[in-house]
């Protein structure tokens, strides 16, 4: 496992690597930091996945949508993977509730419903922040709510992406 570090404009962020593809991007302490990481990891700035990884936060940042995605290794349940896999389909800028995308997993494993808590422990434990966006899923009235990176962190990337309807903290 490799790891290198990236100040952001909102915090220091760790990313892993499994020398090919991200394994994750946490902000530093927030809740589950290190999820993927097992073992000794060495710090490793020149790997190209690292700097695919640096130029995508660069234009992210900017308040841009970055054009490409870097290569991604996610590690979890199939259930957890199947959410995560819709938090990608949700365009920059724009946000889902916990409520449409409990919808969209019962209606993929054919079930009447689905838990917006069984969704939410799913994107807590997102290994892969910003890349896979969890800080783009709001509560069905608008809320912020559930970033394990913090609130205050949550609002600003949603400002940085000019999202027009959320409830501010």
């Amino acid at each position: 496992m490799y790891i290198s570090h990236y100040e952001s404009p909102i915090g220091w962020m760790t990313m892993a690597s499994d020398g090919e593809r991200l394994t994750g991007l946490w902000f530093d302490q927030q809740k589950y930091f290190g999820s993927t990481l097992n073992g000794t990891c060495v710090s490793r700035d020149d790997l190209q996945i690292f700097q695919t990884t640096k130029e995508w936060l660069n234009i992210y940042f900017t308040g841009k949508c970055p054009p490409f995605t870097p290569p991604l290794h996610m590690t979890g349940s199939e259930f957890r993977k199947e959410v995560w896999e819709i938090l990608q389909s949700i365009p920059f800028g724009q946000t889902m509730s916990y409520g449409e995308i409990a919808k969209l997993m019962a209606h993929r494993k054919g079930m009447k419903t689905m838990s917006a808590q069984a969704v939410g422990g799913a994107l807590g434990h997102n290994p892969i922040s910003l890349i896979i966006p969890c800080h783009r899923v709001i509560g069905t009235n608008g809320q912020l709510t559930g970033y394990d990176g913090g609130l205050d962190k949550k609002q600003w990337l949603l400002l940085n992406e000019r999202v027009p309807t959320f409830k501010h903290l």
